[in-house]
């Protein structure tokens, strides 16, 4: 979790190269819990205040991309409805499928931004500039991140990482103005 008073001085500096920012679906952008029902299909629950999130980072020109050890016909859905242009499914090696997205994106490690909650995010958490984790994600994975939220997954842990970097690059008040404007 960030200190009080605001994220440490290596926090922000990791913040400020941040361009791309990568996040593993159950367990992050929702609760973990998998609902399917008797005709076999699949739901989740997605929460709401992370799409803004994603709206504010995308309207600043950052990329977004999807890493998700399973693959769901709702989660490709879910990323067409916040823009999320990289959605990679079904991957048992995250670290390898990173490296493929940076090949892809043009991006550095440095730039990247990776959320995950389980074991099989360590490979990518440890291949990022800044590697964050929801705070009901697994022990190992919170001694491999630079920040743990405060939020648990599925209930807004997307939303306060965007919000973090954002601040930290002085490009929260731009992105959320036409909200908060106090002119009528």
């Amino acid at each position: 979790m960030t200190k009080p008073g605001g994220p440490s001085a290596d926090l922000e500096e990791r913040c400020a190269a941040i361009e791309l920012l990568a996040v593993d679906v159950d367990g992050v952008l929702t609760d973990g819990r998998i609902i399917v029902d008797d005709q076999g299909v699949e739901s989740k629950h997605f929460y709401v205040r992370d799409g803004l999130g994603f709206a504010l980072w995308h309207k600043l020109g950052k990329t977004s991309a999807i890493l998700s050890g399973r693959s769901a016909p709702v989660v490709e859905r879910r990323a067409a409805e916040l823009k999320i242009e990289h959605v990679v499914q079904g991957i048992a090696d995250k670290g390898e499928a990173l490296q493929a997205l940076l090949a892809k994106t043009g991006k550095t490690a440095k730039q990247v931004c990776y959320v995950g909650d389980d074991l099989i995010d360590l490979p990518a958490l440890r291949g990022v500039g800044l590697a964050c984790c929801p705070a009901d994600a697994v022990d190992e994975v919170k001694a491999a991140a630079h920040l743990t939220t405060r939020a648990t997954g599925g209930s807004g842990v997307a939303r306060e990482v965007v919000e973090l970097i954002l601040k930290a690059q002085g490009l929260w008040h731009d992105a959320c103005g036409p909200y908060t404007s106090t002119t009528t």
